[in-house]
């Protein structure tokens, strides 16, 4: 699981694989609840966007925002069905979060250890997630939110190390720069082909 996760600020990158300006401001480090640059896509006219979008996707149905601390990762073996993700994979909302590195627990000297992960190329991560959109019902304010998908890591070769022995081993997808725009323009019936390893940066 990812429960935090340092947003990038790197423009260059950003405008090279987008073609797009990243807003501002937004925290350096994201948790749920906090704002982070996520790029979408629109489906009727081809537009990719860079706003900012709260970590932890609020359903449109929810009436507040408690939700956003069950729901910053969805786990891609159930995404399609869970009430809080379905109508949005229905609705093709896939997006991409920007992040310069992100965050796991290490066991490996026995105690907890936050690390941080990279990629090995030093370059900023496109990590696949979803979001929606929600009215607060008290405001009448609308805003956007989305959720990093998760896949197992039980065979992944460097995030097989991360969280406690003997649970199950998790990572977000950090997608490979030329399938970034696949990944925004797929369909429900197609996009579990890019949540797998093959898919994923190398990382450190």
């Amino acid at each position: 699981m990812c429960i935090s996760f340092a947003s990038t600020y790197n423009q260059v990158w950003v405008r090279k694989n987008f073609d797009v300006e990243l807003p501002s401001p937004y925290p350096a480090e994201a948790f749920p609840g906090y704002a982070a640059p996520l790029i979408v896509k629109s489906h009727q006219s081809g537009r990719v966007a860079c706003g900012l979008a709260e970590f932890g996707l609020i359903p449109h149905w929810s009436k507040d925002r408690k939700i956003q601390k069950h729901t910053y990762n969805a786990r891609s073996e159930t995404i399609a069905e869970k009430p809080s993700y379905r109508t949005a994979w229905k609705s093709r909302r896939f997006g991409i979060a920007l992040m310069d590195h992100f965050y796991e627990p290490s066991y490996l000297s026995g105690k907890s250890v936050r690390t941080s992960i990279h990629a090995v190329n030093g370059e900023p991560l496109g990590v696949a997630s979803i979001w929606d959109t929600w009215t607060d019902v008290i405001s009448g304010e609308m805003m956007t939110s989305f959720s990093l998908i998760t896949i197992n890591a039980d065979e992944h070769p460097f995030m097989k190390n991360f969280h406690r022995p003997n649970e199950e081993k998790r990572t977000i997808v950090c997608l490979k720069p030329q399938l970034f725009d696949d990944w925004l323009s797929t369909t429900p019936e197609n996009a579990h082909q890019f949540l797998n390893h093959a898919s994923m940066t190398e990382l450190q």
